[in-house]
């Protein structure tokens, strides 16, 4: 099963970002195939999915994190949760890892 990617403002804002950014052009490209697993398969073995217990969402939902980028300094993380229409993922934060 396929999903569709619902993105909330901040999510939005933060991939525009990378996007935008001449310096990040390889970031936005990671993360944009990241994306692009996670809608295919949130559970694809490169986003090392899992769930993220610090977090929940707006309704309780539970909150998951997937890897845009491994074993890389700031790598990228992409939080989600899965939406309330079957087949829709909400991506809330686009973050470099700390």
């Amino acid at each position: 099963m396929s999903f569709y990617l619902s993105f909330t403002p901040g999510a939005k804002e933060a991939l525009k970002e990378l996007k935008d950014s001449v310096h990040l052009e390889k970031r936005f490209k990671v993360v944009s195939k990241a994306l692009k697993f996670l809608a295919q398969d949130p559970r694809h073995p490169s986003l090392q999915t899992h769930q993220y217990f610090s977090l929940s969402g707006p309704n309780g939902e539970k909150v998951f994190e997937a890897y845009a980028e491994q074993d890389t300094p700031a790598a990228h993380r992409i939080f989600f949760y899965y939406g309330h229409t079957r087949g829709e993922i909400v991506v809330f934060a686009i973050t470099p890892h700390p």
